[in-house]
């Protein structure tokens, strides 16, 4: 393992951890899909993306947009890791005049592009940074993680073509396919598979990844584009709630409010994969 790929993994773990912070402060937030976007959004923040936390307005910085906005402590979590605010911050998840709401808002949080939450409508946001910042010639770009879960919308797919015929190719979209949401499994509620296929089908240029794998991610995302004059997707298989063993790939994990002993288990397995990671990176 490379000492890169170790260090953006106890990253990772770490942004895990603060995903259980805030739910020990807040009793309760949505887990399943914040847990299994964080390797992703971890890449992005501490690797891909060219940002400064001590200038998060600043213009030619690339952009990201979590459309799947009830995942926000997902991103929390990263950008607290990263230095954007300080991590007491995640201890007012829940209360009262917190800037941590149940869905990302630009206005209360640096590192926070756009307001989301409302499924489907992150995509096209980001068709529309990508193409103001291709006029402004910055040379940005714009990446987005979309849940499977909310593909079915059709203002997807209506940003999908827009995005292909305009050739924006400084955009790249994340499906996190971890195959569950609310209500059961996606394929049962609405099958959507093939996902890449139907990316193509619209002008994309696709790639399909362990979602959860650092080096998988690296190797996708550096990549990108992965055809000139093409938006590019990569469909990232990931496992809900990654990272706490009882929780994973569980439905009712999606909106967690920790039944007895819960909390201490995941902290302890959640400590446990820190103190791992440090060692691999300190070898």
């Amino acid at each position: 393992m490379s000492q890169r790929v170790a260090e953006l993994e106890l990253h990772a773990a770490r942004a895990r951890r603060n995903v259980v912070r805030m739910i020990e402060t807040g009793h309760s937030g949505h887990l399943g899909g914040a847990m299994s976007a964080i390797d992703v959004i971890t890449a992005l923040y501490f690797d891909v993306m060219n940002v400064d936390p001590s200038r998060p307005d600043w213009f030619e910085r690339d952009r990201f947009l979590l459309s799947a906005g009830h995942k926000a402590m997902g991103q929390y979590a990263v950008l607290a890791e990263r230095g954007y605010f300080d991590a007491a911050l995640l201890d007012t998840y829940g209360g009262m005049k917190t800037a941590l709401g149940g869905h990302p808002d630009m206005h209360k949080l640096p590192g926070i592009e756009g307001n989301t939450g409302a499924l489907g409508h992150g995509l096209s946001i980001s068709v529309g940074m990508a193409l103001g910042l291709r006029l402004a010639a910055t040379g940005s770009r714009v990446f987005t993680v979309l849940g499977d879960g909310e593909l079915p919308e059709g203002s997807n797919w209506e940003a999908a073509a827009a995005a292909a015929h305009h050739r924006v190719d400084n955009l790249v979209a994340i499906v996190d396919n971890n195959d569950l949401q609310i209500s059961g499994r996606v394929g049962d509620v609405m099958n959507m598979a093939p996902i890449a296929g139907k990316f193509e089908a619209f002008g994309w240029a696709t790639r399909e990844i362990d979602g959860n794998d650092m080096p998988e991610i690296l190797d996708a995302l550096g990549a990108a584009p992965f055809v000139p004059g093409k938006p590019s997707v990569i469909v990232a298989h990931t496992i809900k709630a990654k990272g706490i063993s009882f929780a994973e790939d569980n439905l009712a994990y999606h909106y967690w409010k920790p039944a007895a002993g819960e909390l201490e288990r995941a902290v302890m397995e959640l400590d446990a994969t820190i103190a791992e990671c440090e060692q691999k990176v300190t070898r």
